[in-house]
């Protein structure tokens, strides 16, 4: 009995930490003819490849996704990092989106950038 409450009690301090979220820092957006570019600066404690910023999205005001911007590879030395995705459709009318980054441990933060569209 005593070892298997010690093997449990072990397995409870084995589950990962959990770092800090992403951290948008920055957002630009230009309107190219009827899509749209968004450069996306981001913060994140990067550790390598079992934790980091893995993806940002853009989010209408319903919450449906209109873009993902999948990060291939963790940015230790480069922090904080912008990259940029291009070629998104903005449905007519939608006069707001917002910013939601991923890391590869906690998943989507809770935290979303909300901005203006120019």
């Amino acid at each position: 009995m005593f070892k298997r409450s010690l093997i449990l009690a072990s397995l409870a301090f084995a589950t990962p930490a959990l770092a800090d979220p992403p951290s948008i820092l920055n957002v630009t957006v230009e309107q190219l003819g009827d899509l749209w570019k968004f450069d996306v600066t981001i913060r994140h404690n990067d550790t390598g490849w079992d934790h980091y910023a893995d993806a940002w999205r853009i989010l209408d005001p319903d919450g449906a996704p209109l873009g993902t911007r999948n990060l291939a590879h963790p940015h230790i030395k480069e922090q904080p990092f912008t990259r940029s995705l291009s070629g998104v459709r903005v449905p007519d009318g939608v006069t707001e989106v917002s910013i939601q980054a991923r890391d590869s441990i906690g998943g989507w933060s809770s935290d979303v950038v909300t901005i203006p569209l120019p």
